[in-house]
């Protein structure tokens, strides 16, 4: 029995304007360092720590539009808590090819998804050198903060000035312009490392096979695995999930065609197609093949398109996973700007449970929630492990697609669902769960986000009770200013200000 709890009451009419969510999308160019005194309510004492954040900062280069957000340079958020109270500081990745541009005035590289340099096809065709903008995520491992982005190498800040250090190999273990995904895994207990946490990510080398490579780091920061796998076909894949045992990633049915990105009429992004008659395969990797794990399996289901998960978790014979699925992926159109998107005309993302059989081969799949929804996030020490709860941003209204205005919380035991909503005029994005020091109670503690606030043309730090959203807001901290929308970020227990 599914029962909801609203802290908002919801209304037909639509929750939002264009207008209003398009100011989210506007750059900002300074760069701030001060405390955060505008406060309402009160921030939890307990809470200690620092909320890092990635996105896109810049939306223009002097006034030249770039096509599409994912295109913008990283800009870095960090919010830190101590002692009841929050600082706020931000700062751009200054990698090379944001420091060009800035000196230049004007756009000098091409985007993945479709941002050209200014004098058409001529000023582009056969330029195959992409920036490194450093813009998809944060995190803080090793007593390194490293700003990521899936197709390159990791940018190194310093966590206390966020001034960027260059760029992070690892040792070496990482060769130039090689990629390391921007969506790790934290394993919370690692059996090959005597049961302490480690990082798990990948990278994807695609082509007409594509290479998928398993990167382990413990908390030191040190590569202690790495194992490259061929699979056939081009994967387009942004996010995976692990067991104890598996890395699981979801290849979506898509095909790329090179010409027009090579001809200069494209970005790489655009010249993407869903392939709706072809099944989407589940790659099952073995995290410690030299152990004598099995091989790669492969499974198959009918097409869909994924770019996040939720978790992943084993039940028998059986791997779970959790994912948000659309029917298709909003294909990014040349001529088209991501301002004026026709929310109503796309189908949303919505939670999709699937039973990957590993004994018979079979896939089955349940819908979880059809509510629009995006950005997951649980308690980190159930990742790869049966869970609860979730979190996630969404849309106001419970049926249709719109821009996430709500953060919502699922209980996957009882069916219960709570909503907080910042409709109509406040955009949601990912939200951070922090467990409370010391809870047992896999929802004691707080839901953090930055919510944009159109009536003020500013973004708000909203801080949740996560065991009850009911409550509503414990406290929103107003900045001074607006935060671009991002995508995503990570909190740690240490405090830098």
């Amino acid at each position: 029995m599914q029962s909801y709890k609203y802290q908002q009451k919801e209304t037909s009419e639509k929750s939002y304007t264009r207008e209003d969510w398009q100011g989210g999308y506007k750059s900002l160019t300074q760069e701030f360092d001060y405390w955060i005194d505008d406060v309402e309510g009160k921030i939890p004492p307990e809470l200690q720590g620092t909320l890092f954040r990635n996105g896109p900062g810049l939306l223009d280069i002097k006034g030249q539009s770039i096509h599409h957000p994912f295109d913008g340079d990283g800009m870095i958020s960090r919010i830190s808590f101590v002692n009841g109270r929050a600082h706020y500081r931000n700062s751009f990745v200054k990698t090379a090819g944001y420091l060009a541009e800035k000196n230049a005035g004007k756009i000098l590289h091409r985007g993945v998804f479709g941002t050209q340099k200014p004098g058409g096809w001529l000023a582009n065709i056969f330029d195959f050198k992409l920036k490194n903008i450093a813009n998809t995520n944060v995190i803080y491992w090793g007593n390194k903060l490293l700003a990521l982005w899936e197709a390159a190498e990791p940018h190194r800040l310093d966590p206390k000035t966020l001034e960027t250090l260059g760029k992070e190999y690892f040792d070496d273990v990482l060769s130039v312009g090689e990629a390391f995904s921007a969506h790790p895994r934290f394993d919370p207990s690692c059996e090959q490392d005597n049961g302490a946490p480690c990082l798990v990510n990948f990278s994807v080398k695609p082509g007409l096979s594509t290479t998928i490579t398993i990167f382990e780091l413990n908390l030191a920061g040190e590569v202690v695995r790495k194992h490259a796998h061929n699979v056939p076909g081009f994967c387009f894949i942004h996010d995976f999930v692990i067991t104890p045992n598996h890395c699981i990633f979801f290849q979506n049915p898509v095909s790329f065609n090179p010409i027009p990105f090579v001809l200069g009429l494209r970005g790489a992004g655009e010249c993407i197609q869903v392939q709706p008659n072809q099944p989407t395969r589940i790659i099952i990797i073995p995290r410690f093949p030299q152990s004598g794990q099995a091989e790669i399996k492969t499974l198959e289901v009918r097409s869909g398109f994924i770019f996040h998960h939720v978790n992943a978790f084993g039940v028998g014979d059986e791997i779970l996973v959790d994912s948000i699925c659309y029917d298709s992926l909003p294909e990014v159109e040349p001529e088209s700007d991501f301002r004026q998107v026709d929310f109503e005309a796309i189908a949303p993302g919505q939670l999709w449970r699937f039973y990957l059989n590993l004994k018979d081969g079979t896939v089955q799949k349940k819908l979880i929630e059809s509510r629009c929804c995006e950005f997951p996030a649980i308690h980190p020490r159930n990742v790869g492990r049966s869970y609860r709860y979730l979190y996630m941003g969404a849309a106001h209204r419970e049926s249709g697609n719109a821009p996430l205005q709500a953060l919502f919380k699922i209980d996957l035991e009882s069916g219960e669902k709570q909503i907080w909503s910042a409709a109509p005029r406040g955009f949601t994005g990912e939200p951070i769960f922090v467990p409370r020091p010391g809870s047992e109670k896999e929802d004691d503690g707080w839901v953090l986000a930055l919510v944009y606030d159109a009536a003020h043309h500013r973004s708000d730090v909203v801080i949740l009770d996560a065991s009850d959203f009911t409550k509503g807001a414990i406290a929103r901290l107003h900045l001074q200013h607006h935060v671009p929308y991002g995508l995503h970020g990570n909190f740690t227990p240490q405090v830098f200000v």
